[in-house]
């Protein structure tokens, strides 16, 4: 994918935030404060002081909005959904460099909350997403059992599977195991 690293990474984060609803098949991964704030520093998202329950309250609708972008039927549907994510959002782009990071933007306006500073950074890597035309790299896994959403890294957008060592593991077993007892 001709992304850069800052693009990746918030995909990534992205991923990480829609996978820790049960909606995809889990346990609440921000089942409690301790869970989002092991998520930020897992995430190294920068900027985030104190949080409190109103910020995992915002941070777990805004989970829900991303994963109905990923799971749109259509383009037309996630571009929707993610322009009303975003006109909610406040985005202000700055250049800054921090922790280590080489010179990037960032999104989020000075001060925003931590659901504001994922619903601007997160949501505008997918913007560049859909603009680029790769809506379809935005996935649910194709394992029967798992609900879990990616983002398809693949040169040729062949991935299926959420995680290759576990689904997909699992999955070309099952189907190995089939084809013997055939």
């Amino acid at each position: 994918m001709p992304f850069g690293h800052d693009m990746v990474h918030s995909l990534a984060t992205a991923v990480d935030l829609v996978n820790t609803s049960p909606a995809t098949g889990g346990e609440d991964g921000l089942g409690d404060l301790a869970q989002l704030c092991e998520f930020v520093q897992r995430w190294q998202v920068s900027g985030v002081e104190d949080l409190g329950a109103e910020d995992l309250a915002q941070v777990r609708t805004l989970r829900e909005a991303f994963h109905k972008v990923f799971t749109a039927p259509d383009q037309a549907t996630a571009v929707i959904r993610l322009n009303t994510l975003l006109s909610r959002t406040r985005i202000t782009p700055r250049l800054t460099e921090h922790d280590g990071h080489p010179l990037h933007v960032h999104y989020f306006a000075p001060g925003a909350s931590l659901g504001e500073h994922l619903s601007a950074d997160l949501g505008v890597a997918l913007a560049h997403l859909l603009v680029e035309g790769e809506w379809e790299r935005l996935r649910t896994c194709s394992a029967p059992d798992c609900e879990r959403v990616f983002v398809d890294e693949s040169r040729n957008r062949s991935r299926v599977y959420c995680d290759s060592r576990t689904c997909g593991n699992r999955m070309h077993v099952a189907a190995y195991r089939a084809r013997r007892r055939a």
